[in-house]
């Protein structure tokens, strides 16, 4: 049997507000959230338990829950830019 975990992360996400103190890093919500993960489903293996953090992670930076979206180097070719002119 296969057990679908989506709905867990999909739990942990809703309650995030509540599990992780306000303007978490993604480093300190991903240890918070695989402690609540390994106190309410101590069954669920380590590898399990990373995944649903994961898949959790990124529901939350799909809703900004961190505040900025993460895009890459704002300013990586602006001197290039810059020398054009």
């Amino acid at each position: 049997m296969i057990l679908d975990l989506r709905p867990l992360a999909h739990d942990l996400a809703q309650r995030a507000g509540d599990l992780l103190p306000p303007l978490p890093d993604r480093p300190a919500a991903r240890r918070e959230l695989l402690d609540e993960l390994e106190l309410e489903y101590p069954a669920l293996g380590p590898a399990e338990r990373a995944q649903v953090a994961d898949w959790a992670l990124a529901l939350l930076e799909d809703e900004d829950f961190f505040g900025i979206e993460y895009v890459g180097d704002a300013f990586a070719g602006s001197a290039a830019a810059d020398e054009l002119d």
